[in-house]
């Protein structure tokens, strides 16, 4: 659930958090926050989505770089177009690991909805395809699902 108190793992953690991370320590425990333990935060939002635009900038400048090689039609790309935009997509494959909690389906489902509207604005800038109604409205459901799966207040795991 969202909560008003900013912090973050590197500038200090709001006292419970702090709490949790000492009683981890002395128990000898790993004092990474578990997913149960994890809040969001104004900040992990901020991070949240600027790590999932980072994300979606490489894989789709990737693969639209494979894609113009390889399909490309009268605007074809030589073939080492393909080659680099497989190493931004290498690239694209550590970005997620920065995410702030450690669900990987969670942040790979909310990372489709930022790829899905991004998707539609780089066609538009860079190939001229304008989204139509269908995905404009798309884009919109997919962001709600975004919010939902984001801030879907979660029950503790005992």
């Amino acid at each position: 659930m969202l909560d008003n108190t900013i912090s973050s793992r590197d500038d200090g953690f709001n006292t419970d958090e702090q709490q949790l991370w000492n009683m981890k320590e002395q128990q000898g425990e790993s004092p990474v926050l578990e997913e149960e333990d994890f809040k969001w935060t104004l900040l992990t939002i901020m991070w949240s989505i600027s790590v999932s635009f980072m994300a979606g900038v490489a894989e789709i400048v990737g693969g639209w770089m494979v894609w113009s090689a390889v399909r490309g039609g009268v605007k074809r790309r030589p073939w080492w177009f393909a080659c680099m935009g497989s190493l931004v997509l290498i690239l694209y494959g550590f970005i997620p690991c920065a995410q702030p909690t450690d669900n990987f389906g969670r942040i790979y489902a909310v990372y489709g909805g930022f790829f899905i509207i991004m998707s539609f604005l780089f066609g538009w800038v860079v190939d001229g395809n304008r989204p139509d109604n269908g995905d404009i409205v798309g884009g919109i459901i997919a962001m709600v699902g975004v919010l939902v799966v984001m801030l879907w207040p979660r029950a503790r795991v005992v």
